[in-house]
């Protein structure tokens, strides 16, 4: 079942604004962000010397997930992703599964992306300097999509530029040394893939685009086409900067560093790029705070109007088009986050949270028709194992937390059927 979406100039519905260049800039937005500067040192923790084999495993994961996405958002082009195609495809209680792991798992992803901005323009201030990120950000979404999708432009340029910077400062110093990528005996399958699982907390933004199907333009051919893209582009810029950063520091030094590009610059001898590559990761925080806020206020929408958030979520304001109150609810929520958040908590609780919604999407995709464009079943089935099995070797504490939060999650959907379901 394939739910009808009302025209772009229904009250309470969104209008098509973005297209492909847009689709593509948000999603290079969602991943190339705080991610390659915050998660290289967990995952180098993880894995050592298989850093850039959890890399590749991260991004096969986030190739089925983006493929089965794609195809699941041109059929069902509407705001909310992976909740609205479990509801669609498998029923109400998966599609709300997946919505209430989204909203809860990318809240967090907020509140570490806002402390990530603190922390690197005003270390010792760092929570002021998140809520106050979190209201400008909020209030730029506010103003509109296109507007987001320009802020999003020039801060995906300024971040490929400074990580262009670290890559070339590094690749051609003097304390390059291409025999620390060599895999040794510290590289375990099972820190390799817990590595991936921690990586893919990078990648996870691709499908911001599909979260925005009712704003984007012909969204059967738009979408299909922006996804691979910011994914391909991603994954080569991922790839080259943990290069070098292993062919400078190591693994070891890069798993104890609390700034592994900066540090990088530094052991390279470029001193004088580390103001810059602080501003950058400020910056490339900043770009995944945006996309996040947008992600999660269009799945807050979506959940609202079927009644399992308050309804009142689901208004969509009449000059600006969009969910306004979702915007401001999701804001207001991740400013009291950052006021007792920690940052590398947040990002394994967060990768739990994301992987299940993905686990979602892949058992939706595995259940369209070829007629309905159905990716080839291995994408899906690929898609699906993976996200189990990196879901399941998170550190204990983010697996714990993660099942949960699920957990609760459903208790809540069980305890609304029994109360609202008329007795006979």
């Amino acid at each position: 079942m394939t739910e009808a979406v009302p025209a772009a100039g229904t009250p309470d519905r969104l209008e098509r604004r973005l297209g492909t260049g847009d689709a593509v800039v948000i999603g290079l937005g969602a991943m190339i962000g705080a991610g390659v500067f915050a998660a290289l040192a967990p995952a180098a923790d993880a894995a050592g010397s298989g850093l850039l084999p959890a890399l590749g495993l991260a991004a096969v994961v986030a190739y089925c997930n983006a493929t089965s996405s794609a195809r699941l958002a041109a059929r069902h082009p509407a705001s909310g992703g992976a909740y609205v195609y479990g509801r669609e495809q498998l029923g109400a209680f998966w599609g709300y599964l997946a919505g209430w792991a989204f909203v809860v798992g990318k809240t967090a992803s907020c509140a570490a992306m806002a402390l990530t901005v603190g922390a690197y323009v005003l270390p010792g201030q760092e929570r002021a300097i998140a809520v106050a990120a979190v209201v400008a950000l909020t209030a730029v979404n506010y103003a509109g999509v296109r507007k987001s999708a320009w802020l999003t432009r020039a801060i995906v340029a300024v971040v490929l530029a400074v990580l262009a910077a670290v890559a070339v400062a590094a690749l051609t110093s003097d304390a390059s040394d291409a025999a620390r990528l060599d895999i040794g005996a510290d590289a375990s399958a099972y820190g390799v893939l817990q590595a991936a699982g921690l990586l893919f907390f990078a990648f996870a933004g691709f499908a911001r685009v599909a979260t925005l199907g009712e704003e984007v333009c012909d969204p059967a051919r738009t979408i299909p086409r922006a996804v691979p893209v910011a994914l391909g582009v991603t994954l080569a810029v991922y790839a080259v900067v943990a290069t070098a950063a292993l062919s400078v520091l190591g693994p070891g030094a890069l798993a104890g560093s609390d700034a592994p590009l900066a540090d990088t610059v530094r052991a390279a001898g470029a001193d004088g790029l580390v103001p810059v590559v602080r501003a950058g990761a400020a910056v490339a925080a900043l770009g995944a705070l945006l996309a996040l806020i947008l992600g999660v206020s269009r799945t807050t929408l979506a959940m609202a109007r079927d009644g399992h958030l308050p309804r009142g979520l689901a208004a969509v304001h009449p000059r600006f088009r969009v969910p306004h109150r979702a915007e401001l609810a999701v804001g207001a929520v991740v400013s009291v986050l950052v006021l007792t958040a920690d940052l590398r908590g947040a990002i394994g609780f967060s990768s739990f949270g994301v992987l299940a919604y993905y686990a979602v999407a892949n058992a939706s995709a595995w259940t369209l028709s070829a007629a309905e464009g159905r990716p080839p079943r291995l994408v899906p089935a690929v898609g699906l194992a993976g996200c189990a099995a990196l879901a399941f070797t998170l550190p204990l504490s983010s697996v714990a937390s993660g099942a949960t939060v699920l957990a609760l999650g459903a208790t809540v959907y069980g305890t609304r059927r029994v109360v609202l379901t008329p007795r006979r």
